[in-house]
């Protein structure tokens, strides 16, 4: 074995979690130096029971294991990580097999096969194939989160005064990796905002995943953003990786940031001071490298005065904060907004400058646009339907739209039902009329409601399952 290569550092390997098996001592006790100076984490096992139970305890990206040793040997490893399904990448260390041991262990989903003696670069380089093949991994992975991303590059339209500023700002700050907060009513388009500042950085070819904190169950929060070990609560039937490390490398958006509750913001703030996290029920934590941009449609700085939200969490995702105008604020965008809505309904390249009306143009200038550009998206879609992709009038608008009135809806009244309600239902008639009035925004009927967007989304689901119920 030789001792680390000068060169090995030139090979730039991005850190991985290694498990290195070897009945040697002297072996594992440079090796696991050696693993260690090149950057990566490393765990040591003299044997395979002890690799075995190192498995059941932690997830790791690659694990070394020498084949000849006492017990279980290398086989009797590669044989549980098949077995269990675990997903690792396999690389042989022995100075004793041959050609006939090499095809065995790829046809059993060795990763690699290095013979004894090595030198450290060799394994570098190894490493930097395994650290690439993850980064895909995870970016594949990422784009399964990402509906929109087939819409190409993401724009941010609008030329009014306060749409340039901030595209003035997200070109400052999207070349850095500071954490963003971007602020704003729902509807202003955060994840747009948040996409675009990706794209405009150097962590653009890497994954960009999209939370939103409010729609997650409280139950399963942490393990969706952190990962967990298999066995690590019911229901856990496999290890699983977290969004966060799916995002290692790109950008992590946290939409509706102030829904987390106090114990997973200390969780959060933990990762961004370190840039740690740990599996729910591993023992072990490990360093991922993501960029952190948050939203929300609430006000922050009060709920740290209600002691609702950590004050240390605000300063430290507020490093630099974007707010997104109203589209109220910005109305003279509305025909460029309205146009490039309707590109995207119609799956079109063109379509001609006049295809609203005057007439419908001035009532989509004149709607105070409660839900913003997600309301006028909608109005925008119901109208082509309903026009059949002819010039819109008025009459394809929503009724929102064209009574100025349908924002003050008759209040809910029992007499208003021919048979007696019952608390469930009246609670149901609320909320529906409620999320109804706000064109099916969540965050603005939670508030109008006086309850939380958890509250809200876990009602609905209730609603849902008790409907499927009552059909069976």
């Amino acid at each position: 074995m030789s001792s680390r290569n000068d060169d090995a550092s030139a090979t730039g390997a991005r850190r991985l979690r290694l498990l290195f098996v070897d009945d040697e001592a002297p072996i594992r006790m440079v090796m696991g130096d050696e693993l260690e100076q090149i950057g990566h984490d490393v765990t040591v096992c003299e044997g395979g029971q002890e690799a075995i139970d190192a498995l059941s305890e932690n997830v790791y990206d690659a694990v070394i294991t020498d084949l000849k040793m006492p017990g279980i040997d290398g086989w009797g490893v590669i044989e549980h990580i098949n077995k269990e399904k675990i997903e690792t990448d396999i690389i042989i260390s022995t100075g004793h097999g041959g050609i006939d041991d090499a095809i065995r262990a790829i046809r059993e989903g060795a990763y690699d096969f290095l013979r004894k003696p090595y030198k450290i670069v060799e394994i570098a380089t190894v490493l930097n194939r395994v650290a690439e093949k993850r980064s895909l991994e995870n970016r594949a992975n990422a784009l399964e989160t990402e509906l929109q991303s087939v819409r190409g590059k993401t724009q941010l339209i609008g030329n009014t005064e306060p749409m340039q500023r901030v595209n003035t700002l997200v070109a400052r700050i999207a070349p850095t990796d500071s954490s963003v907060l971007i602020l704003g009513e729902t509807g202003t388009g955060k994840e747009v905002v948040a996409r675009s500042i990706h794209e405009q950085s150097s962590r653009a070819k890497m994954p960009f995943v999209a939370v939103n904190c409010g729609a997650l169950p409280e139950s399963l929060v942490e393990s969706e953003l952190f990962g967990h070990k298999k066995g690590a609560f019911t229901g856990a039937d496999a290890p699983r990786k977290g969004l966060i490390e799916i995002a290692n490398g790109g950008t992590l958006f946290l939409d509706e940031l102030g829904e987390l509750d106090k114990a997973m913001q200390v969780k959060l703030l933990r990762f961004l001071e370190s840039g740690e996290i740990r599996r729910v029920g591993e023992n072990e934590t490990f360093n991922v490298d993501v960029r952190v941009v948050c939203a929300t449609n609430r006000n922050l700085e009060d709920m740290v005065t209600e002691g609702i939200f950590r004050e240390d969490l605000f300063f430290r995702v507020n490093t630099f904060e974007i707010r997104l105008p109203s589209l109220r604020e910005r109305k003279d965008d509305i025909p460029e907004l309205a146009k490039f809505l309707a590109l995207r309904c119609m799956k079109r390249s063109s379509i001609p400058d006049d295809f609203l009306s005057q007439k419908s143009l001035e009532m989509l200038r004149s709607h105070d646009w409660s839900g913003n550009v997600r309301e006028l998206a909608n109005a925008i879609e119901h109208a082509i339907i309903l026009s059949g992709g002819e010039v819109i009038e008025p009459e394809h608008l929503p009724n929102s739209i064209t009574r100025r009135s349908a924002h003050t809806d008759k209040p809910f009244t029992v007499s208003n039902f021919s048979h007696p309600l019952t608390l469930r239902e009246i609670e149901m008639e609320v909320i529906m009329q409620t999320l109804e009035k706000y064109n099916g925004d969540k965050p603005q009927t939670a508030d109008e409601l006086g309850i939380a967007l958890k509250t809200l989304y876990n009602k609905l689901n209730q609603y849902q399952s008790h409907d499927q119920a009552d059909a069976a």
